[in-house]
């Protein structure tokens, strides 16, 4: 898919309105389970997995069927972590980190069914170390990850973060 398509079509279908989206964290072996977006031909995004909320189904619910849709795996959804403010125009959301873990299943890249399948945007799934996770260019990474020093310090987001997303021009 050329980059003008792709750009096309994630502007389409989640770009120029304000979205509520539902992440995961899912920590394991001190590796955290990552999925690349292909954001464009020349750019990627690694984010954890999750996606927009469907009206009428709780937050829970939501990450749930989001993190199986991306991951095939069953989750268990924990405590709340923080809500983050994402604004790239044309993307701008509103994204609620919770604490994840796993109940079955084995992690395989699954798809965005909002998407065609010739359209689809994920790319790779990864469990990445810290070092690893902050060996990649910056603009590549949610900005959310950027800047901490543990894993560990993930779970112990609290609050509202908006990290002026000057990581992602």
């Amino acid at each position: 898919m050329s980059e003008d398509k792709i750009s096309k079509e994630i502007e389409s279908k989640f770009g120029n309105r304000l979205r509520i989206r539902v992440n995961g964290v899912l920590i394991e072996e001190n590796k955290i389970l990552m999925v690349k977006h292909k954001m464009s031909a020349d750019r990627d995004f690694w984010s954890t997995p999750g996606g927009g909320m469907q009206f009428g189904s709780p937050a829970q619910e939501n990450l749930s069927r989001e993190f199986l849709e991306e991951t095939g795996l069953n989750i268990a959804v924990g405590e709340f972590l923080c809500l983050n403010e994402y604004l790239a125009p044309p993307l701008h959301a509103l994204e609620c980190f919770f604490e994840v873990k796993r109940i079955s299943g084995n992690a395989t890249l699954g798809n965005d069914p909002e998407l065609a399948p010739e359209n689809q945007i994920l790319s790779e799934i990864k469990w990445m170390t810290l070092s690893e996770l902050q060996s990649l260019e910056k603009k590549t990474i949610h900005p959310f990850f950027l800047g901490i020093k543990s894993l560990e310090e993930l779970v112990l987001c609290k609050g509202y973060f908006n990290f002026e997303n000057k990581y992602l021009k």
